[in-house]
This record gives structure tokens, sequence and C-alpha cells, in this order.
């Protein structure tokens, strides 16, 4: 089938190159002229993706929003989450009818509050069984690199998830299926918070005892939002939860993980965003997962701590004392 994938960055084109594995022609969508230029005409993508030398013949790249759409069954949105919203809006009335929109954004709007498939489907004006979401412990330079790896694609409608999840299913990339969208999209968007913490950890110098503390205790702390939230709590216990932690939080090619370590090693939050090659979600959503934290009555000691990492500029050592603050608790 044909497919659509808006946004070129490092995601975008590495989930590209798995749909295009799968059989389906491709057309990827970015605003930047030389990234379209590169991926169309000499089938790479020297500036998100230069670690892959040759693209699938069946990818190519437009920056006209009508032509990369026209047709498409599945359009994917791969955008940074903070600009989704506003760049879903030219897309409006361009999509066809009866495809899938699949979300591989994982983050919550800072302005709203909002989840991305609340965001994607009121830009859209998109009925919940058009809605997709993929999520799970996905480095893209390893999904490029064809290493094994899996996902789960979430969809109210578990034959649309199916669909998309056969889209994407190769002899290196397996997908598994959910109805818990909102299971699957806070995992993808809390995790990036605890893994902020894990590599500002690492930074500082500390070890594993202590980058375990964070992971587990992230855990508790985002799956007690997913289930204020309404999500099924198995699904933090799966591929999209433990998995998606595990992978994030303990490798350098994680731009949050990588974002926290220069935090870490001293570097201020200006300093750490200059030095990112890309966009380190957990930045804005750590806000965000506090105002939800409050909306819903549980606690986040990890999310507060490091917003005040992100606002005050306190050091690790501070931030780790603020989650031994309180009264003897029962895990």
């Amino acid at each position: 089938m044909k497919i659509a994938v808006l946004g070129a960055g490092a995601w975008g084109t590495a989930f590209g190159q798995v749909l295009a594995d799968a059989g389906n022609d491709v057309t990827m969508w970015a605003i930047e002229p030389e990234i379209v230029e590169g991926i169309r005409d000499r089938h790479h993508n020297a500036v998100r993706l230069p670690s892959v030398d040759r693209l699938p013949d069946n990818m190519t790249a437009t920056g006209d929003r009508a032509e990369a759409v026209a047709g498409a069954k599945i359009v994917v949105v791969a955008i940074a989450a903070q600009f989704a919203r506003v760049a879903l809006a030219e897309f409006k009335g361009l999509i066809p009818d009866d495809a899938v929109v699949v979300s591989l954004m994982k983050g919550i709007e800072r302005t709203t509050g909002k989840r991305m498939d609340e965001a994607v489907r009121e830009a859209l004006d998109l009925p919940a069984d058009r809605f997709a979401a993929v999520s799970g412990p996905n480095l893209s330079k390893e999904i490029a690199d064809r290493q094994p790896a899996a996902t789960v694609v979430a969809c109210a409608d578990l034959d649309n998830a199916r669909m998309v999840a056969a889209a994407c299913t190769t002899d290196y990339f397996k997908a598994f299926v959910t109805t818990d969208v909102i299971g699957l999209e806070m995992c993808g968007s809390l995790k990036n918070v605890v893994a902020l913490a894990v590599g500002m950890a690492r930074g500082a110098g500390y070890g594993e005892n202590t980058a375990a503390m964070i992971e587990t205790r992230g855990l508790a702390e985002l799956t007690a939002l997913g289930e204020a939230a309404g999500a099924d709590p198995k699904t933090f216990r799966g591929l999209a939860g433990v998995g998606d932690l595990i992978a994030t939080c303990g490798s350098p090619l994680s731009r949050n993980y990588t974002f926290g370590a220069n935090l870490g090693r001293g570097m201020s939050v200006e300093e750490a965003t200059a030095a990112s090659n890309g966009v380190a979600e957990g930045v804005p959503t750590t806000d965000a997962v506090v105002a939800l934290g409050r909306e819903l009555g549980v606690a986040t000691p990890l999310a507060s701590a490091m917003s005040r990492v992100l606002s005050d500029g306190i050091s690790c050592q501070e931030m780790l004392a603020l989650l031994f603050d309180g009264d003897v608790t029962e895990e």
C-alpha cells in the first residue's frame, strides 16, 4: 500500500525504511528542501539519518503536503510533539477519508497537558478508530541498522491496529497490538522524564544502584499516572512500558538520556540543548507530567524533582535528595 510519513527526522526516516522493507511504497514529507532532495534523488538522509548509506528504492520524498498524502492508506506522523498540532493543521482536509493516522510521537503538549492521541485527533478532526499510536523500545539508529526489535501498535479498532502492525512487520521488526491507546501514549511520553533523571545520575558519576532506583520508582510513578488516566496497568509491564524504559534509560543513543547526562556533567539547560542532536521530548514533558499529577491527584516526586533541575538548575545530588524526602512509606 501507499504510506506517507510526515516528518523526516531520525525516527521518522528509520520507520519509513521499516515500512519500505515490508513492501510498501513510502513517501516522506519534510519541510527542509535538502532533506527532500537527498531522500528523493539519492535515497539518503544525510541531515537526520546519515548512518544509512542508501534507503530503499521504494522510498521517496516531497515537500508538497497534498502530494505526500494523496492516496495514502496510512499516514504516519513523526513531527516534534510540541509542534505537531500546528504542523498538522496544514494537512487537515488533505488526508484521505479512509486513511489511518499513526503517531510515532512521544510527549505531552506543554500548552494543553494533552496526550498526542488527543492533539492529533483534535488537529485533524479524527475519529478514534482511525487513530493509532506506535511505541516501544525503538532507538532509531538500531532500527535503521535493521537490528531485531519489536513495538506495539495501539488503536481503538483492533482490526486497524492489526493492519498497521502488518504494514510494519519485517524479518527484523515485530509489531504487537493493543486497544490501550491511553496506556501506550502515557508509557511513551512519561518514560522520557525518567530517562532524563537516569542520564543525569550517570553523567554525575553514580552507578547501577542509583540508576535502578530511579528507573524502578519512575516506572511506579508513570504506572500510577497511567492508571489514574484510565490506562491498563499491564501495558506498563510490557514492551511499551518496561521495554521502552530499559532502552531509553540505558543507551547514549537516547536523546533524553544524553540530555540528562550532559546536565549531570555540569552543563546548563541551555548548553545541553545546544549540544543535543534533535529534540529531547522529556524536557517540555516534565512540567506537563507534574501538572497532570496535580490534576489526577497522583504524587510525582521524580517529575517534580526533574522540574526543579530544569527550572532552577539544582544539582543531581539535590535532585536525588528530593526523591528521598518524606516519611517512610510502603513500596
